[in-house]
Parts: structure tokens; C-alpha cells; sequence
């Protein structure tokens, strides 16, 4: 059992017709037909939506996939429209609020990885691959791969686990050319990011985006390079052969899963509420990797 531990109701607001509740981000459509994206401080582990907000994450995770969209935009256009408060919203919205071209959205996350850990990392031990592709003996936890590789994975729902898959599988499902696009332009985005976060202390293993079509165009969507989609590594701590400190939730991940929680992962009983010093060193992890990455002050 997994999803929402306590499913929020959408707020409604004039002029916007609300589509769906997601992890994080709410969404909606205004009456030009664009979509309104607003991320909530809501985070997520295990496949459960946790009951105990991060505060100022919904805010982190927009502002900083905008600075990302702008070192990107010379390699793949981006859907965002506008960052303007639509009329009516409330002002909590303000900061967490992208206007977005609708895009026909190709199905698939496409995860790129330049270092071995999470999901990977298990699939090596096994058979010596990542989503089918062969790689060299003697890789361990945190290595760095001889070359980033496409591992994509299918987009699974709230509650759901995506699920790793071969690059054939993703030609089958969306047809070669649009394979091929997603592979390109995964890599390409990956291997810009990697080179700036490594040019300011931070290793980037591994991310994931979503693509859509504007017409015949590939577009980035949805949010880019944040803690909640890649793991970053500060670069002076990083030491193979061990789980990496990381820029992420990974506070909540190992409080969830240790004695003072109480909680079962194998049960079917949701998660608990976050005691409050998880809550603070979790934001200020998040907060971190904004300023160490943009070079910006968070405010």
C-alpha cells in the first residue's frame, strides 16, 4: 500500500479548471488552454506522499528548475510561459507558480546517470547492467561510470514505483525517432548540468526529466535539476564503496526508516509525521543546494 497519507483538496480558483493533484505539484489549465503548475511543500518517500511539509520547498524546487532552464535554453526549449501570479490566486502561490505551454507529453522518465547507486546500483550487482545496457566489473557504490548513460523508466502513478526499462522498450512504446530524441537530448542536458554543478563543488550522478511536443518541437518540462529529481553529491565528500551524503530528502528517507520512527516499511500502515528537526535539516539541505548551485542568496 502506498500514495497519499492524507490526499489534500485542491484549492479552486476563478478562471483555472484544477486536472490533477500530483506528489508534489498541483495542476491546472487557465482559459487560454496553457497549464498552471504550482508546487506544494509536499514531499514524498517510499512511494508515500508524507502527511509533514518542508517548508519553502515548493518554492526551491520552482526558482531553482527556472535557473536551470536558463543555462539549458541553448540545448532544448523549455515549456515555461510566464512566472506571473494568475488572477485570483491566493499569495502562497507566489514564488511556486509556473504558466506552461500544454505539451503532448511523451510517456517515459528519461534518466540519465554518470555514477552508480539507487536502483542502478542493484540491478548491477545482479547482472552486471543498468536497464540492459553491459557495464565493467568491479563497479561499487558511488563509482563514477566510464560515460553517462540513458536509463529510462516508465512514468508510473502517485502511490506507484516507476519502473526501469531498456532503451528498445522505449522505441517500441514511442517509436525509434522519438527514442532517439529523448536519448539525445537526456544526455546532452545531463552533460551541461554535470559540468556546472561539478564547477561548483556538487557532483550530479544522476537526474531525471520529462519531454513533451509543442508541435514537431522536443520540449523540457515539468521541473529540472532540483533535489527532488537528481541526487547531488558534494564533490570533497565523495567516496566510492558507500552511500554518498547527498542534497535531498535523504534525512526523511533515513529517519523513516530507523527506530526512532517506529514505522514499518513492509507494513501496509503509512508513514508518521516528521518530527520537527527532520523538517529542519531537510530544508536546509534543499536550500543549500539552491545557493551552492546558483551562486544566489535564498531569501
Amino acid at each position: 500500500m502506498s500514495g497519499f497519507v492524507e490526499k489534500p483538496e485542491p484549492l479552486q480558483v476563478p478562471g483555472l479548471v484544477h486536472l490533477h493533484t500530483g506528489k508534489v505539484r498541483e495542476l491546472y489549465q487557465n482559459e487560454a488552454g496553457d497549464l498552471v503548475m504550482v508546487a506544494s511543500d509536499r514531499t514524498s518517500a517510499f512511494d508515500w506522499v508524507l502527511p509533514t511539509e518542508i517548508p519553502d520547498k515548493g518554492r526551491v524546487l520552482t526558482q531553482l528548475s527556472l535557473w536551470w532552464f536558463d543555462q539549458l535554453a541553448d540545448l532544448v526549449p523549455h515549456h515555461v510561459l510566464s512566472t506571473e501570479l494568475p488572477a485570483g490566486a491566493p499569495a502562497d502561490w507566489v514564488g511556486r507558480t509556473l504558466t506552461c505551454k500544454s505539451l503532448r507529453m511523451v510517456p517515459v522518465e528519461c534518466v540519465a546517470r554518470g555514477y552508480l547507486t539507487g536502483s542502478g546500483l542493484l540491478e548491477y550487482r545482479e547482472s552486471r547492467t543498468v536497464c540492459g545496457l553491459a557495464l565493467p566489473e568491479g563497479l561499487v557504490d558511488g563509482s563514477e561510470l566510464p560515460a553517462p548513460i540513458f536509463t529510462p523508466a516508465t512514468k508510473a502513478a502517485v502511490g506507484e514505483h516507476d519502473e526501469n526499462v531498456s532503451y528498445e522498450e522505449v522505441a517500441r512504446q514511442v517509436g525509434a525517432d522519438t527514442a532517439a530524441q529523448l536519448r539525445q537530448a537526456t544526455l546532452a542536458v545531463y552533460g551541461r548540468a554535470r559540468d556546472i554543478a561539478r564547477a561548483r563543488g556538487i557532483i550530479l550522478a544522476d537526474t531525471k526529466f520529462e519531454f513533451g511536443f509543442d508541435g514537431d518541437t522536443l520540449v523540457i518540462a515539468d521541473e529540472v535539476l532540483t533535489p527532488d529529481s537528481s541526487r547531488f553529491w558534494p564533490a570533497d565528500r565523495w567516496q566510492p564503496g558507500r552511500a554518498q551524503p547527498s542534497y535531498d530528502k535523504q534525512f526523511v528517507r533515513d529517519w523513516l526508516t530507523s527506530a526512532e520512527s517506529g514505522w514499518d516499511r513492509a507494513s501496509e500502515q503509512p508513514p508518521p509525521p516528521l518530527p520537527q528537526h527532520i523538517v529542519d535539516a531537510t530544508r536546509a539541505k534543499y536550500v543549500e543546494a539552491y545557493e551552492r548551485l546558483t551562486g544566489a542568496r535564498w531569501t
